[in-house]
C-alpha cells in the first residue's frame, strides 16, 4: 500500500487554513485546468493523494499559487 498525503498534512506544513485550502481546491476542479487533481478526487470523500503522485503535485501547486 502506498503512502497517503492528506490535506491536513499539507495545510500544517504550509501553515494555512484547511477551509481556505478546500475552497481553493474546489475552485481548481471547476476550472478544468487540473486533470490529475480531478481524476484523483471523488465527491464527498477526503482530500488525499498518493505520496509523489501527479495529483499531489497539482494540489500543492494550487495551494501555493504556482502555475502548472
Amino acid at each position: 500500500m502506498s503512502e497517503i498525503t492528506t490535506l491536513q498534512q499539507v495545510c500544517k506544513e504550509r501553515k494555512m487554513s484547511p477551509t481556505k485550502a478546500r475552497k481553493m481546491l474546489r475552485a481548481a476542479l471547476t476550472s478544468g485546468k487540473h486533470s490529475e487533481l480531478s481524476k484523483a478526487h471523488k465527491p464527498k470523500s477526503a482530500w488525499q493523494w498518493a505520496k509523489g503522485s501527479a495529483a499531489e503535485k497539482e494540489a500543492i501547486q494550487v495551494l501555493t499559487g504556482k502555475a502548472c
